[in-house]
């Protein structure tokens, strides 16, 4: 797209003048919790150096240190010229930081955010002076299973399909020079019915009766300009309606899909007396997702969903992508084994696997962090968290369905504790407040209350014993199903299945033969016996009528779950075009 930087943390959201702060920070552990007292802020002690924005736990930021440590601080300078004080906003950005987040500019606090997956910003204008500034980072951690934490594990030790915790900044840390006023967020609702798209902005200050202030957008596609348009700002939460085109420009609308991603740029200005004071270069899909009886649509065409779950672990910085091109290596494996989609499993990623997956037009399942306990900190924690996730993340294309809960982790009693149905479902209709563009699964799995889309995890590793599970033309077996492990059913008491579409949302894990780790199931002995094993098991999956798709486990190894495609240095364990062949099998219906 034409807003494209490379490296640029927020691609759909996009300035010119920014700057990285990625690299080596001074790092201390504060075991003792005693960095407050001796005020690191104003004296930080010179004890380590790390790579921002690997967490002390990775190899790549230069500790590698897998032990538990609470709290952590980061100190670094940052040089600050004259020209970006004048007249400016300076912001520092955060695209992730895990868990509760202080920083301290020049010894003066600025602000906290609390949240391991959502990104957050503090304006520093106040806090900071020409040439050399000090910035303190202090990011508290811990075990506890009331904060969303995902695949982190909870343990001193790691087991089964829980790994290394990720304690601190974990994503790109940058600044921004801006106006005053400046936008905030820009969310985009295309209609492709009324040819239009409705544009909410989000300003930065409240007062803007007392400026004549203007919003204007423009619109174009493969360089063309289709549409400009300029209206008076009256208030920060605005929402101004737009047509794609002009009447007078010949252009049918290109709809975004997985065989053809088309994507529309989109410039936006803000304007304070005619002078123009901010520009964002940003891009968005028209497509539309939709449900009819127990099918899933794009754009009218139906859908059968071809999906591999993807935990989003490197061997070397764990969580952190080591590189854009890292990235992009892991979405077209995906697409090599013939995969349309990616299920992003228990993980908010780096934004830039959003981007090009609506840039290579590959579907996206996303999939919140989850808690392990229920109880109103967690609750809070969990549904603060949320929101800003979905708001953040809800103008990419790729997105084609919302998962906040999987496999009622924080819900271990939804089946039939009413108060955590409830929960569920409070979830289910926030988000849908947010967004009901797409679908919902409000918890992933088992147990599901209310949900657009039914999905069922089932390991079972021998496929005459899935199939004759599974093999009921009248889908009568989907009222009284039991999870693959019998401890769970697939509907919470008081519920039923009233005709959604059904996934099998998880199934395979098959792991060759390993010394390490564990996959599914016995493992296999050899390439030969894997590619046996998987044929039967996805043949069997594509043969059950009533299923609008799949969900295979899993792109890569992590840690020490080895039941990937791929081993965690991404070396095909299988060449791609035998899986893809396999996924191109055609569905007897």
């Amino acid at each position: 797209m034409k807003c494209y930087i490379k490296d640029y943390p927020r691609p759909q959201f996009v300035r010119k003048d920014w700057q990285s702060l990625n690299g080596e920070w001074d790092f201390v552990f504060d075991d003792k919790n005693e960095g407050k007292m001796k005020k690191y802020f104003l004296d930080f002690p010179k004890v380590n150096k790390i790579c921002v924005p690997f967490t002390y736990e990775t190899k790549l930021s230069g500790i590698e240190d897998e032990s538990i440590h609470y709290i952590v601080w980061y100190n670094r300078k940052i040089k600050i010229s004259k020209e970006q004080l004048y007249n400016q906003k300076l912001i520092l950005n955060f695209e992730g930081s895990d868990y509760k987040t202080k920083v301290w500019i020049n010894g003066n606090y600025v602000g906290e955010h609390i949240g391991g997956y959502s990104r957050f910003s503090f304006d520093i204008e106040n806090y900071i002076t020409e040439g050399d500034n000090d910035i303190t980072v202090r990011v508290e951690d811990s075990l506890s299973k009331n904060q969303p934490r995902g695949k982190q594990r909870y343990k001193k030790e790691s087991w089964k399909c829980w790994y290394i915790q990720s304690t601190g900044i974990w994503k790109t840390v940058w600044i921004e020079c801006l106006s005053k006023q400046y936008l905030k967020s820009v969310k985009n609702i295309p209609n492709i019915d009324k040819v239009q798209l409705e544009v909410e902005t989000n300003l930065s200050e409240d007062d803007i009766e007392h400026e004549n202030y203007y919003f204007e957008a423009e619109i174009s596609f493969k360089g063309q300009i289709l549409n400009k348009q300029k209206k008076k700002i009256y208030s920060p939460y605005q929402k101004i309606e737009m047509h794609i085109m002009d009447e007078k420009i010949e252009h049918s609308i290109q709809k975004w899909s997985m065989n053809h991603p088309n994507l529309y740029d989109i410039c936006y200005k803000l304007y304070c007396n005619n002078e123009v004071i901010d520009i964002v270069y940003s891009y968005f899909g028209i497509r539309e997702i939709s449900i009819k009886g127990n099918q899933i649509f794009l754009n009218e065409k139906q859908l059968y969903l071809k999906l591999i779950l993807d935990q989003g672990y490197w061997k070397d910085s764990h969580l952190t992508p080591p590189n854009e091109e890292s990235i992009i290596k892991d979405i077209e494996g995906a697409l090599a084994f013939g995969y349309n989609g990616i299920r992003k499993h228990q993980k908010i990623e780096d934004e830039r696997f959003l981007y090009w997956c609506d840039v290579k037009g590959v579907l996206v399942w996303s999939e919140m962090a989850n808690c392990y306990e229920f109880n109103d900190n967690a609750l809070q924690n969990f549904t603060n968290e949320w929101i800003n996730v979905v708001k953040q993340n809800y103008n990419h294309p790729s997105i084609i369905t919302w998962v906040p809960i999987n496999e009622s982790w924080g819900v271990p009693e939804v089946s039939e504790a009413k108060k955590q149905q409830d929960f569920i479902n409070s979830l289910y209709y926030l988000t849908k407040a947010i967004d009901d563009t797409r679908p919902v699964v409000s918890n992933d799995g088992w147990e599901h209350t209310i949900s657009d889309i039914i999905t069922i995890h089932d390991y079972k590793q021998d496929d005459v014993l899935l199939y004759q599970e599974y093999n009921d033309e009248n889908k009568s077996v989907l009222q009284n199903l039991k999870a693959y492990n019998g401890k769970h059913k697939l509907f919470a008491k008081g519920y039923q299945y009233e005709g959604q579409p059904v996934i099998m949302s998880e199934y395979g894990g098959i792991a060759i033969n390993s010394n390490e780790g564990w996959g599914y199931g016995k493992q296999v002995k050899d390439e030969k016996e894997f590619i046996d094993r998987f044929v039967k098991l996805t043949k069997v999956i594509k043969d059950i009528p009533y299923l609008s798709g799949y969900c295979y486990t899993q792109l890569t190894d992590v840690q020490q779950e080895v039941n990937g495609l791929m081993n965690a240095e991404r070396n095909y364990k299988i060449q791609p075009d035998i899986i893809n062949k396999i996924n191109e099998m055609k569905i007897k219906r």
